[in-house]
């Protein structure tokens, strides 16, 4: 397989130190009913990585521990797994926001029948991937016969209420396709508000507009497409040192289905573990109490998306 993290780990971007820990991404598994062209996950149906039942126990474990404010769930498609309703139910009942990073096809997969009216009665914050509100680009990202069952999910959650302004939050996330930066967040953002309601009546609160990350399925296209090292001078000559004090890193922490903590989801794909104490950081350290808050962010050449233009985090654009 093309890969390329060698190309990402000899690049140096600025040093970065963590404050305050107020998300905990919490990723349940890799195992997806898509096999989405952009996924720096590189999840599918076949990813067999699934968190087990007592690492779930540590991560409720550290929503007691912790002034956690989010618990930002996601895979893979997180519903897949058996513990993401108990997970949202004991996050939720701690007053704690919680998103689901959601593919929207999984609505309709055999066995969740009751998932989007569960997420509707949790108040669970749907942050829902919709590459593009025109169907060539989203086929072509995420497969065939996609864009019609997304849209089939996004009628759904707002006949649940969901972006109507009732408090049941969706966000759209759109990722680019191809090599290329994406526009502004705030001009693309009124024209899918703007189209979606035209040609379906779809009506969601806000855009997400993220950097494809060179990590992974797409890191591997690039590599083998030869556009690898033109890609990442692409995010070094848009580096803008003004987003860095705003990078997600800075106040999440990311775990694995194993219990392995990374300063975001991206180290996580890379194998670049947050540090206590000079060994790799587990989950178990924050249960009791782990100094991770001031600690050294890993940092490598991929950092370059978060900073490039108008920034990048897993909650849009830095910059709008």
């Amino acid at each position: 397989m093309f890969d390329s993290r060698p190309t990402l780990l000899r690049a140096k971007f600025p040093p970065l130190r963590r404050r305050r820990i107020a998300t905990l991404q919490v990723n349940l598994g890799y195992r997806c009913n898509l096999s989405c062209v952009h996924c720096h996950v590189n999840a599918g149906p076949h990813r067999t990585e699934m968190m087990s039942v007592g690492i779930a126990d540590e991560v409720i474990a550290v929503l007691d521990r912790m002034d956690i404010e989010t618990l930002d769930l996601t895979g893979g498609a997180p519903e897949l797994h058996p513990q993401f309703r108990r997970m949202v139910r004991e996050g939720r009942r701690r007053g704690i926001e919680v998103l689901d990073r959601c593919n929207l096809t999984v609505l309709f997969e055999e066995g969740q029948e009751t998932l989007a009216s569960f997420l509707a009665e949790e108040g669970v914050t749907v942050v829902a991937s919709l590459p593009c509100y025109l169907e060539e680009n989203v086929e072509q990202q995420r497969g065939k016969g996609i864009f019609g069952d997304s849209i089939r999910a996004l009628a759904l959650l707002n006949d649940l209420g969901y972006g109507t302004g009732n408090g049941r939050r969706l966000h759209l996330v759109f990722n680019p396709v191809g090599a290329v930066l994406p526009p502004p967040q705030a001009e693309l953002e009124a024209a899918y508000k703007r189209e979606l309601k035209r040609r379906f009546g779809i009506v969601f609160d806000s855009l997400f507009v993220l950097t494809n990350m060179p990590i992974n399925r797409f890191g591997a296209v690039l590599t083998a497409q030869g556009q690898l090292d033109d890609y990442m001078k692409l995010l070094r000559d848009n580096h803008c040192a003004e987003n860095v004090p705003g990078v997600m890193c800075r106040d999440t922490i990311s775990v694995d289905w194993q219990g392995n903590l990374y300063d975001c989801d991206f180290n996580q794909m890379l194998g670049l573990p947050a540090m206590v104490k000079g060994r790799p950081a587990r989950l178990a350290d924050l249960v009791r109490g782990g100094p991770l808050e001031t600690g050294c962010i890993a940092t490598a050449g991929h950092c370059f998306g978060c900073t490039a233009g108008q920034g990048s985090s897993c909650t849009g654009a830095l910059d709008d």
